[in-house]
């Protein structure tokens, strides 16, 4: 049986992220007041209805979030595995979510206090649950099938305990991916935007993937990355991570990080690691 506890910040996605799960067949039950999470779990356990289950628990708890944490050591120490997954947002994106569908956040009315203080408070009290979670998506620039897949993704890795090695290529113009471990900056290279017949083209057409390589800076730089995590992914296996996100940023996020990218899928290969992709601005 796979368990996945799914937490986060209020309205970054943890609905779709759990309807995600409940499409490939999880059991899902949303909004659980963790003092129930041992009793739950154990059930399903017991029970064979259950094949795989997923749980969100976040601040709807109100007085008894402030257990989330306990009850996740006595999952631990009662032998129950799971897999904590946090959902997580830009401030600013969250502000304009609440607004446009005019939901109030829950820790408005128990507080007397803004959105804005709402949302500060929660991201204080989520601080060490968010440590502790095996994988991280920041849904600020995913779109609900970027995310679904994601979470299938998450699945699949789970299934057969092994890392999951994400690559995410990302427009620095766009902001960063704020879920991820390490970051590459190719903006220093050729860009191939400025070359006409490639301007509408991205790093998936060979056009634009050989001229990125064409060049000897690329060449070398590529393969110090490649060097780089044929050394550092082993040692984060060693070390029982869950997942990481490795992000290659160009300005645009179509061309030259889309062409990395490309290139450390097809060139890199690790036993027990699940290598997924995300070129999360090329279609912008």
């Amino acid at each position: 049986m796979s368990i996945f506890i799914i937490t986060g910040m209020s309205g970054s996605g943890k609905s779709r992220a759990v309807n995600s799960l409940e499409d490939i067949g999880f059991y899902c039950i949303d909004n659980l007041p963790p003092n129930f999470l041992l009793t739950l779990t154990q059930f399903a356990y017991e029970t064979a209805a259950v094949k795989n289950l997923a749980i969100v628990v976040d601040a709807r708890s109100k007085e008894m979030f402030s257990e989330f944490a306990n009850e996740l050591n006595r999952l631990r120490t009662s032998g129950i595995e799971y897999k904590l997954i946090f959902i997580d947002c830009d401030d600013q994106v969250l502000l304009t979510r609440y607004k446009e569908t005019r939901r109030k956040h829950p820790l408005m009315d128990a507080d007397n206090i803004s959105l804005e203080e709402a949302i500060l408070k929660e991201r204080d009290i989520l601080q060490k649950i968010k440590e502790t979670a095996d994988y991280h998506f920041d849904t600020t620039y995913l779109s609900s099938a970027q995310l679904k897949q994601a979470i299938i993704d998450v699945c699949e890795e789970s299934a057969t305990s092994r890392l999951q090695l994400k690559f995410v290529s990302f427009g620095y113009k766009f902001g960063l991916p704020v879920d991820a471990d390490i970051v590459f900056d190719v903006r220093c290279l050729p860009n191939p935007f400025y070359i006409e017949e490639l301007k509408e083209l991205t790093g998936n057409d060979k056009a634009v993937y050989d001229y990125v390589f064409s060049f000897v800076q690329a060449q070398e730089f590529i393969k110090k990355l490649q060097d780089l995590l044929e050394f550092s992914v082993p040692l984060y296996i060693a070390e029982g991570k869950s997942q990481l996100v490795v992000a290659i940023g160009c300005t645009g996020g179509k061309h030259r990080s889309v062409s990395f990218v490309n290139y450390l899928v097809d060139h890199l290969h690790f036993d027990d690691v699940n290598m997924v992709v995300t070129h999360r601005d090329l279609a912008k």
